[in-house]
């Protein structure tokens, strides 16, 4: 299926030169000469390779349909994720590489979203938020208010984010499986 270059958004998969390639992130740029290009951050489906592309907004590409199906996380071995489907528990085989920065955020018996182009994995979707404990915080400086800053602080699965002033280690918070960041102190 075409579609112009500027409609193109992360967690998509494209064919290019020849290639399957999933969209990482994407950027609108407008210079203040010349027209607005998008830039893309994309990586080889077979070859796990990242390149960056520029496409003028007027450009087209082909975006390949997806098919998304839901799956538990069981295990990881050596270089795969092994997932089951709840509903058949039939044991699914997906390379780690996949996953890229948010493989930190996995959880045993957690339930992923798995798009596949023609029965092959091409990503993978986590929930949009985890709960995890705080195990080292940066102490409060004096004087600083509640709303001045946030403190860098180490997450339970080894990620780094910033928390705000008066969360201490061994609390534990609601943090994006996107990024790493900061929503909110856990309930109970």
């Amino acid at each position: 299926m075409k579609q112009q270059a500027n409609l193109i958004r992360a967690g998509q998969v494209i064919e290019h030169e020849g290639n399957r390639w999933t969209v990482l992130k994407q950027q609108i740029i407008t210079p203040g000469k010349g027209g607005a290009f998008i830039q893309v951050e994309m990586r080889n489906l077979k070859t796990g390779n990242k390149t960056n592309e520029r496409w003028r907004t007027a450009d087209t590409v082909e975006r390949l349909t997806t098919e998304d199906r839901d799956y538990t996380y069981s295990y990881t071995d050596s270089d795969n994720l092994v997932l089951m489907d709840p509903e058949t528990f039939e044991q699914f085989i997906v390379p780690v590489t996949i996953l890229g920065d948010s493989a930190p955020f996995l959880q045993d018996n957690m339930a992923v979203s798995v798009g596949l182009v023609e029965g092959d994995p091409v990503s993978i979707t986590l929930p949009p938020h985890v709960t995890l404990e705080i195990v080292e915080a940066d102490p409060v400086v004096k004087g600083q208010t509640a709303s001045s800053s946030y403190k860098p602080a180490k997450l339970s699965n080894g990620v780094k984010t910033l928390v705000p002033p008066f969360i201490e280690a061994g609390e534990r918070v609601v943090v994006r499986t996107e990024d790493g960041s900061y929503v909110e102190r856990a309930k109970g």
